[in-house]
């Protein structure tokens, strides 16, 4: 039987500038203990789906909302799964809003696309004036290491910021010259992008000191140095896209980007989930 789970997560910001985190859940998702590790200002959280993946016609719901002045992070304990389906979508969505001042870090793993999946990832971002938001998001195609590639199947991404930003795109296992081409994946069958947007336009020093830590981070990556980028498409946002032959690499380029943005856009430690470290 088909699950549709809800999770409705919301950050505020207390009298005592203690970030909180509430929510309320229907179905297979929930969220884990409140973790401050890095002081009562910043609520890490890690998303739980139990069943550990989806199978065709499962949609998970997930709305995520930050306060004003709040500053919530949110990761997960693994990849989400999206199993082999005989014919219905696996849908998951997730709709990200912050208010006025809030600042949020969308972390979760990686995305598996198992072969013969028909899945759908679509997450959407709204920032009021003065929100800042870390996000990523990181797909892989198959699981090589067991042996079993992306041979059936399609995956749908979409990406967006309203009004800012737009990326969205279909990976069919029968398209081929995508999946091999120069011109597309290059072979490649893991795909990442890592943005920072803001809700108020961003003064050019901030922009050019976002784009030069990336870069700075990429030269030091020799595995996927040739097949990242950064850009700033319009004056609220700094993009970083990489492809890899596999998740760890790109991966591992991510987490270090995020320790230098968080140390240049906003003055903080690049202090990791510590669930990142079981």
């Amino acid at each position: 039987m088909p699950w549709h789970a809800r999770l409705q997560l919301d950050y505020t910001a207390e009298h005592s500038a203690r970030t909180v985190a509430r929510y309320e859940h229907n179905g297979p998702l929930r969220i884990l203990q409140s973790l401050y590790p890095e002081g009562d200002a910043i609520c890490h959280n890690v998303l739980v789906h139990p069943p550990g993946g989806l199978v065709g016609g499962d949609t998970l719901d997930i709305t995520t909302t930050v306060g004003p002045c709040a500053h919530g992070l949110v990761t997960t304990p693994g990849a989400t799964r999206f199993y082999r389906s005989t014919g219905p979508l696996a849908l998951q969505r997730s709709h990200l809003t912050l208010a006025e001042g809030a600042r949020l870090e969308w972390l979760p793993l990686e995305a598996l696309c198992y072969s013969a999946c028909h899945a759908e990832n679509h997450l959407t971002l709204n920032l009021a004036p003065g929100a800042e938001c870390i996000a990523w998001d990181v797909t892989a195609l198959g699981l090589p290491h067991a042996g079993q590639p992306f041979e059936q199947g399609r995956f749908t991404q979409h990406l967006e910021v309203p009004g800012l930003w737009l990326e969205r795109g279909v990976i069919d296992a029968a398209d081929d010259r995508l999946l091999s081409s120069p011109l597309g994946l290059a072979g490649h069958r893991c795909m990442a992008s890592m943005f920072f947007a803001a809700g108020t336009p961003l003064d050019r020093t901030r922009r050019d000191a976002a784009l030069e830590a990336a870069r700075a981070v990429m030269d030091q990556h020799p595995q996927v140095k040739a097949t990242a980028g950064a850009t700033s498409p319009n004056d609220r946002m700094v993009v970083v896209r990489v492809l890899a032959p596999q998740v760890e690499p790109a991966m591992k380029l991510l987490k270090a980007v995020r320790v230098v943005w968080r140390e240049v856009l906003w003055g903080l430690a690049g202090e990791a989930p510590r669930i990142w470290a079981m």
